[in-house]
């Protein structure tokens, strides 16, 4: 058990502030997916959606909640879904053009696009690079069309390839997102997708296990999935040829070239703030003396209706208890393999250290957590155990 923590929060510096924004249509709505994403069932314009509509939402949106960040710079833009590449290239440099104008964004701000490869045209995408898009992340998940088959993916592997080869003759930075653990996958097969992989030299490789989320198609009816002793030997495979191409694991599931992690991400797992706007987005906004979340409308229709009658589309807003925000914290900055610096604990939640200090010797004695004090570091059992060295600071 945690030490008590003090009931007030109290800030000397606000932390780094992002703006996610989501786009909640997809073609199709993936057997695995538990995000908010809605297939698109009529064609209201050439994109499936009545863009125009959602984009004035956004804005104004968006426009809510300027008078909580007053005077603080954005630092990265995060454009996930769904598939937000189903987007025209105009609504695009709309959406960015109103975002600059309304916002102040750092030189050379971080802006990243979720992409779909059955979605990426070359003109289209010149078009993403001009209206101002500098980063890429592009749902692959497997090159074999065996596994994407397996897992409903619309697109196959020579589009996958050819998306990627797309992409890196328009953007500063490539992600490619890929999963291991599918559907009677060999070590063999995984290796391939690897390989596949690092033969297109992207600066940024995302790798996720493939779960059984609750309220999904593949919850209910379940594939037949590795063994966990079979998905141990992918990941530690894909963990060696990864290493070896010289690709750092900064994160549980992101590996980067030098220099090329994702600052967007990164600032999630520091536990910075991040604006959220689109429908069933997710916000933390940090005050002096408090730390609030807030979730929007989940349905496109609910969403833009409530953009259109009401003040804003917010269905909860709340303030995070204190005795919360350890928790909160330690969820985050220790998926991080080289951890976050131990003041950074007391700069972002406003508590004193001595509200994880418990945990933190409990965590330590367990071989979990570095001893190194100026660092809230995980050892390499940690990262194995993961979720029991962060229920430690479960208060």
């Amino acid at each position: 058990m945690l030490n008590s923590s003090p009931n007030k929060v109290s800030l000397t510096a606000l932390p780094p502030l992002a703006l996610y924004i989501h786009f909640p249509w997809c073609e199709k709505k993936c057997p695995y997916c538990d995000f908010n994403s809605h297939q698109i069932k009529e064609r209201v314009s050439k994109g499936g959606f009545d863009e125009q509509r959602y984009i004035n939402a956004l804005i104004a949106d968006l426009e809510t909640e300027l008078p909580n960040v007053w005077g603080r710079q954005v630092h990265s833009i995060f454009i996930g879904g769904g598939t937000p590449s189903l987007l025209s290239a105009e609504g695009m440099d709309q959406l960015l053009c109103a975002i600059r104008a309304r916002v102040n964004l750092e030189p050379d701000t971080e802006i990243t696009m979720e992409a779909n490869p059955g979605s990426i045209e070359a003109d289209k995408f010149a078009g993403f690079a001009k209206a101002g898009i500098n980063r890429v992340s592009i749902g692959v998940q497997s090159f074999q069309d065996e596994q994407l088959k397996a897992l409903g993916r619309i697109h196959n592997g020579d589009e996958a390839k050819r998306a990627i080869e797309i992409a890196m003759k328009h953007f500063k930075s490539v992600n490619l997102d890929l999963m291991y653990g599918l559907p009677k996958q060999t070590l063999k097969a995984a290796k391939a997708d690897v390989e596949t992989a690092l033969s297109f030299k992207t600066p940024h490789l995302s790798f996720y296990n493939l779960t059984l989320e609750p309220n999904t198609y593949f919850a209910n009816f379940p594939p037949q999935l590795p063994s966990d002793d079979e998905v141990d030997a992918i990941f530690e495979q894909n963990l060696d040829l990864l290493t070896k191409a010289g690709y750092q694991r900064y994160e549980v599931s992101a590996y980067a070239k030098k220099n090329q992690e994702c600052k967007h991400n990164l600032n999630y797992w520091r536990f910075g703030d991040y604006i959220g706007i689109g429908a069933g987005a997710h916000g933390k906004i940090s005050f002096p003396d408090k730390i609030t979340r807030q979730v929007r409308e989940r349905h496109p229709e609910s969403y833009m209706q409530a953009m259109e009658t009401k003040d804003n589309a917010l269905i909860e807003s709340r303030e995070i208890p204190a005795k919360d925000l350890p928790f909160e914290f330690m969820l985050n900055a220790l998926r991080l393999t080289n951890g976050v610096a131990t003041n950074t604990f007391s700069e972002r939640t406003g508590l004193p250290l001595s509200a994880i200090s418990q945990g933190l010797l409990e965590a330590s004695k367990k071989q979990l957590l570095d001893e190194n004090p100026s660092q809230l570091k995980v050892t390499p059992l940690g990262l194995r155990y993961l979720n029991n060295l962060q229920e430690i600071f479960l208060d």
